[in-house]
């Protein structure tokens, strides 16, 4: 029997109730620090719903929200969904026909938007069907043709600081939040409070990330991708301090954020912290001694990059596998027993796979027929999934729902993997990445992971490319921080794979173009690729 139901209203009562008086840190665009406590943090949140009501925002309706990392997103964060309406955490990256989509099958009647985001916003609200009122997350509206608009700080300014939260049910939805659309449109994937809560629980477990209320924890992966990975919520759960970098994303900000607010926990993509290891060597003043765990998500960390955060900053890496439709965490890296046993080598190669399945979670791997997979490590499938927090349905897309689950209600997830004799769980590669050259299958996470592994590399991605013979082949793309050629690269990677499985091309450049949510762009490069080449085979190769 349910003694009550479990809502975002619990969770953040439980952290005004305990630790009313812990700190949430925002840095600003402005070059300040805004610091108040959980306690500070309800009474705006009060304010908010009381304006939501002004504003006539009906129970049940959502509000978009365009925003970085700081106190007023977090607090869109609980005002929207313990007063029964959603938060639509929106990417303002997005293109513009993809933000038009969302906000308009979302039906989001209010768009709450960053001074910095205002011109993105212009560009396409006169398309927008069901927008009713734009609030600039700032103290003064800047000069816009968006109307009506006001202030976020006008619309608190006038409301009271006690509301009556009415009684919800866990099953309500708290948020919508769509997929990246790289593939095609974005999809939504609705979280009823339930899932948020269930998640946010989780993320406290011995065995995923340990959040309690001994922790810092600075999320730098955006709020508005996948509930910051949940990290929002399982801080206020937990009593947590809350650090919010605002725009200081690079390795310098993040460093001096982390030494500076004592930060036990932070998040962020493979990349960010490839870019904080070379600058943790090059300065002498830069400590991250407080820091005691580094959450990645969205490709595997190269070892060298673990041995260093384990060994000399002494914050190993836990790595974490997820999606939006899990809001998002699925899998995370964890050493068990058996692994703990293992030599030292062999664990950090065990610690490079996502790992196993968070507390609630559960996997499973099917062949194209639907056909179960061994769990011996070498035989792939595609990964499917089910969990208390995992959706069921995507939002007004019926067509799409149908494709992506089984008849027995798994989640399909597009990602094809290994399980080893361990349990853990290794992303081979997306179904829409797998290289199929010759009628073999060639790994672009593998080829990508080896040649992070060579010293000079500091990025690389692998992609397809369509070939006439031998219907797609490899390519290479990678950034370096020495000197380095395509010949000592093949060489290295020939140390662990076949001759075949090499790149017909390697491309070294600059950068490597991201999405929006800090993956390698495979799509752009793909398009690179074609109109600069044309197809495979290259003249000159």
């Amino acid at each position: 029997m349910k003694d009550y139901e479990l809502t975002l209203q619990v969770l953040l009562e439980r952290a005004t109730d305990l630790f009313g008086h812990k700190e949430i840190v925002s840095e600003l665009p402005d070059g300040t620090t805004h610091r108040y406590t959980y306690d500070d943090a309800y009474d705006r949140i009060s304010q908010l719903a009381n304006a939501l009501d002004d504003l006539g925002v009906g129970a049940g309706s959502r509000v978009s929200v365009m925003a970085i990392n700081h106190y007023r997103h977090y607090e869109l964060y609980f005002g929207p969904a313990c007063s029964g309406r959603s938060i639509h955490m929106t990417n303002h990256m997005l293109p513009e026909e993809h933000l038009v989509e969302i906000v308009n099958e979302a039906e989001d009647e209010v768009v709450f938007v960053d001074p910095q985001f205002v011109d993105v916003v212009e560009a396409v609200a006169d398309d927008f069907e069901t927008v009713e009122q734009y609030v600039v997350l700032d103290d003064e509206v800047p000069e816009t043709d968006l109307e009506p608009v006001v202030a976020y700080e006008d619309l608190l300014a006038a409301q009271d600081t006690d509301y009556d939260w009415p009684t919800l049910d866990e099953d309500d939805e708290a948020g919508i939040c769509y997929t990246s659309g790289t593939t095609g449109l974005p999809k939504g994937a609705a979280y009823s409070h339930r899932d948020l809560y269930l998640h946010a629980v989780t993320h406290g477990h011995v065995d995923v990330f340990e959040i309690s209320e001994n922790d810092a924890v600075m999320p730098v992966v955006p709020m508005y991708h996948v509930n910051g990975w949940g990290l929002p919520y399982s801080s206020t759960l937990s009593g947590a301090k809350l650090v919010l970098p605002g725009p200081k994303t690079d390795a310098e900000a993040i460093a001096e954020l982390i030494d500076r607010e004592d930060v036990t926990v932070t998040a962020a993509v493979t990349t960010v912290w490839l870019q904080m290891a070379e600058f943790y060597d090059e300065r002498d003043d830069v400590e991250l001694e407080s820091l005691n765990r580094v959450l990645i998500g969205g490709t595997s960390p190269p070892e060298w990059l673990m041995e260093k955060f384990d060994k000399e900053i002494d914050a190993p890496i836990h790595q974490g596998y997820g999606m939006t439709e899990a809001a998002p965490h699925l899998v995370n890296t964890m050493t068990t027993t058996e692994v703990a046993d293992l030599p030292e080598s062999e664990r950090y190669q065990q610690q490079m796979k996502p790992g196993l399945p968070a507390p609630g979670v559960q996997i499973r791997l099917r062949t194209v027929n639907g056909e179960p997979v061994p769990h011996d490590g070498e035989t792939s499938g595609e990964i499917q999934a089910r969990a208390p927090w995992l959706i069921d349905e995507y939002y007004a897309r019926p067509e799409e729902t149908e494709s992506s689950f089984t008849d027995d209600g798994w989640f399909k997830t597009g990602d094809v993997g290994v399980i080893d004799e361990y349990g853990y769980l290794e992303i081979v590669d997306r179904l829409d990445d797998v290289i199929k050259s010759g009628g073999e299958w060639i790994s672009s996470i593998d080829l990508e992971n080896e040649l992070m592994a060579h010293d000079a590399v500091e990025e690389a991605t692998v992609i397809s490319v369509d070939h006439p013979k031998w219907e797609e082949r490899p390519v290479a793309y990678v950034v370096t921080g020495d000197d380095v050629n395509e010949d000592e690269l093949e060489e290295h990677l020939l140390e662990r794979f076949p001759k075949w499985w090499l790149p017909d091309v390697i491309e070294f450049c600059e950068s490597i173009p991201k999405t929006t949510t800090g993956k390698f762009d495979k799509k752009s490069l793909r398009d690179s690729f074609d109109e600069e080449y044309g197809s495979l085979p290259v003249d000159d190769q």
